[in-house]
């Protein structure tokens, strides 16, 4: 009996066009090809893309309604992949997928709603930095999704009843990934982690979640208000959450909020603990950054 074939999402968007070649090439390497890939367009056309990447690429393109936000194209998108795929693997096309990344997932999903992988940390040449982004191995992965998280649009892959339920999200919405998957926790959904690395995970100066030292001041400013708006799109997207779930995650965006007020105002203070933060030993998953537990008593008193 033939597998079930599915959707291979990502989003393509002005400034990936370098990286595309190496992306595409990784595409045509999976062992299991069964699965279409699908592209949705955010400012870029499909002869733009081919262009990039030097040969025809043989795609569904999802086009953007005219005056789309970056959330609305990339949930519109997923949208229409669930009403059309059984399963949906997420990957960033500035990124490298190595040639197990559908097979694997394929098979994570027969015991998950959602599932991620680790992933090799890699440098804007694709060199490897000799780290892997993971949650640690001693630890639920689902469990740390109201503090930090795992789950990016690089590494998972849903059911797509799973991501259906989750869907859509606020128009203004940054941190996609970590909304759908704190959706999917909070509502029950089964959440694993491949620890084996699936992905070349870029890192360069456009990331909108860097999570190597050393951070810089700017850095911890920035993911701080990514991270509360977060929150808001949890707590206040329109969407009921379990009151157990509502508990936990309001309680970390008032540990957050009070970290922006006792540290991120006051320039010495944020230069201390930027310092210190620097020290620690590294943490490879996104916003740890903020508000480390690790250094709470010198702001939380």
């Amino acid at each position: 009996m033939p597998a079930e074939r599915l959707a291979l999402y990502t989003t393509v968007y002005p400034g990936v066009e370098p990286y595309l070649p190496a992306w595409h090439d990784s595409v045509l390497n999976q062992t299991d090809a069964d699965f279409d890939l699908c592209i949705a367009l955010d400012a870029l056309r499909p002869a733009q893309v081919m262009a990039a990447v030097g040969r025809t690429v043989d795609a569904n393109w999802v086009e953007a309604r005219p005056g789309a936000s970056p959330a609305k194209i990339r949930a519109d998108a997923l949208g229409r992949l669930v009403e059309e795929y059984p399963a949906v693997v997420l990957v960033d096309s500035d990124d490298v997928l190595y040639p197990s990344r559908v097979a694997a997932a394929r098979t994570m999903l027969k015991d998950a709603d959602l599932t991620a992988c680790a992933l090799d940390v890699v440098d804007v040449h694709g060199r490897s930095l000799d780290a892997v982004f993971a949650a640690p191995a001693d630890v639920d992965a689902a469990s740390l999704l109201p503090r930090y998280n795992v789950f990016g649009f690089s590494n998972t892959a849903y059911r797509s009843a799973t991501l259906r339920d989750c869907l859509p999200v606020p128009e203004h919405c940054r941190l996609i990934d970590w909304l759908l998957a704190t959706r999917a926790w909070s509502d029950g959904a089964t959440l694993t982690f491949d620890g084996t690395p699936r992905m070349g995970y870029r890192q360069y100066a456009a990331n909108v979640a860097p999570m190597l030292q050393p951070f810089s001041a700017d850095q911890v400013l920035a993911a701080t208000g990514r991270v509360l708006a977060h929150y808001s799109c949890v707590l206040e997207g329109g969407r009921p959450t379990p009151d157990d779930f509502r508990r936990v995650l309001a309680a970390e965006r008032a540990r957050v909020a009070a970290f922006e007020l006792r540290v991120c105002r006051h320039p010495n203070a944020l230069a201390e603990y930027v310092s210190r933060l620097n020290q620690l030993p590294p943490m490879r998953v996104w916003w740890w950054q903020v508000a480390h537990p690790d250094l709470e008593p010198t702001w939380s008193s």
